[in-house]
């Protein structure tokens, strides 16, 4: 029982639409359509078919009534006084054809009761070969009736033999359903607006842009308090991060002020006394210090804007040369990206420099579509192992025999990437390179 349910459902959720506007119109639409049909059916089935029935029936009364005066009483030789009172009381308007065959039945409309129900009544009440002509947007019914020596043609109103307001109903009930869909559209329009702003905002927040200015909690109360939540969270991590790099820069600058008076106290130190290796420790406190801030400046908050990624390239193919390693890079589609430019040159930097630093070439292929920027960077380096991908991207993590390991380095490099990329909203994977080295695949929505 629960294959079928669950082969159900997933056809259901592979087929509706995915957008929460589309899916309440379907909950808006479905029920009333539902039963506006309901209700049209139960109107068909017992009003008009019922109607329709009583109606032919009284016609067809009529009518054979006429034929058995015709049968019983004599008649004056052109009928007169019969048509008349047809005409006058019956609102029937008769005539004596002469005994001719009947026309060939024509065709059978595709859906019809008063045809059918007509010829029912006539088949029941008289029993003798008719013709009948109900096709056509005439206001008549013409019926003709084989006798014995004659044939009786009756004109009849088509309203005398079928219920004619039915689709005057059937107007006013699809009328005032288009008219409560308009009203329940616009008002429904009126209620996903907000969330629409709400997860537009909260998608700028999340790739590292401003918010629209206009953003306001709007619409009903469940999501002001939503929309009211989100800008004390916004607010709540801006405070955050402008804490931390006031914090990390106020530690730096006091640390540095310390470095410095050890160098001029190692400087008035005797020639006699080995200063070599303590020069070299503060300066890899220096660059420490250094990293750490700029481990803090990843999250700042910068203005997002326009930045060329050819420029970038050219940029570092300059430095490629003057390090004597190989740089190619492609590009597909436009160079400029919409992004924090200072954050995203300070990835792509740092990728490509820990790539020039254990490997003698490196292949940067991009591609910028769909309102994607997927940047693929090769080399022909010693690689790094798989199990050990997820790790280097953590903040002061170094390999012992890795790729990262450099006399000066403080394993920030790869943190700060991945830390842009995120604030960013999108995200840094590493796999093995076909150039046999190491690649990472950088995807931010650009």
């Amino acid at each position: 029982m629960l294959g079928p349910w669950r082969k159900l459902t997933r056809w259901l959720a592979r087929w509706m639409p995915k957008r929460l506007y589309a899916r309440s119109l379907i909950i808006i639409i479905a029920p009333m359509v539902l039963l506006q049909s309901l209700i049209a059916f139960v109107f068909m089935e017992r009003h008009w078919q019922t109607v329709t029935q009583r109606l032919s029936t009284a016609v067809v009364r009529d009518i054979s009534g006429i034929i058995d005066l015709m049968d019983t009483f004599p008649q004056d030789p052109g009928y007169e006084n019969l048509i008349r009172i047809s005409r006058e009381r019956l609102a029937l308007n008769i005539s004596i054809l002469p005994p001719d065959p009947l026309p060939a039945p024509g065709p059978k409309p595709f859906f019809s009761i008063l045809d059918s129900i007509l010829s029912e009544e006539i088949t029941r009440q008289i029993n003798r070969p008719f013709w009948i002509d109900t096709i056509g947007d005439s206001d008549l019914v013409e019926i003709r009736i084989q006798l014995e020596d004659k044939v009786l043609r009756v004109f009849a109103r088509r309203s005398q033999a079928y219920a004619s307001n039915t689709l005057i109903f059937l107007v006013w009930m699809a009328g005032s359903a288009l008219v409560l869909l308009a009203i329940a559209i616009l008002f429904l329009r009126n209620q996903i607006k907000p969330i629409q702003q709400l997860a537009t905002a909260a998608d700028s927040f999340g790739k590292g842009r401003a918010p629209p200015p206009n953003f306001k909690p709007r619409g009903a109360e469940e999501v002001r308090r939503a929309g009211a939540a989100f800008i004390v969270m916004r607010e709540r991590i801006e405070r955050q991060i402008d804490q931390r790099t006031t914090m990390l820069s106020g530690v730096s600058h006091d640390l540095r002020t310390i470095l410095t008076r050890f160098k001029l106290q190692l400087a008035l130190v005797s020639n006699k006394v080995d200063t070599e290796a303590m020069e070299q420790d503060i300066d890899d406190m220096q660059s420490m210090l250094e990293g750490y801030l700029s481990f803090a400046r990843g999250e700042a908050d910068e203005e997002a804007g326009t930045f060329n990624l050819e420029r970038l390239f050219a940029k570092l193919k300059e430095e490629g040369m003057l390090l004597e390693r190989g740089f190619t890079s492609t590009m597909r589609g436009r160079p400029e990206i919409h992004v924090r430019p200072n954050a995203f040159s300070r990835l792509i930097t740092n990728l490509v420099s820990n790539s020039f630093r254990y490997a003698k070439n490196v292949y940067v292929a991009a591609d910028h579509r769909d309102g994607w920027l997927i940047l693929t960077i090769d080399d022909d380096g010693p690689g790094i192992p798989k199990e050990m991908r997820e790790e280097v991207f953590k903040p002061f993590f170094r390999l012992d025999q890795a790729r990262n390991q450099d006399a000066g380095g403080t394993g920030l490099g790869l943190a700060i990437a991945l830390d842009i990329a995120r604030s960013h909203g999108g995200d840094i994977t590493l796999e093995e390179s076909p150039k046999n080295g190491l690649r990472a695949i950088v995807k931010v929505p650009a």
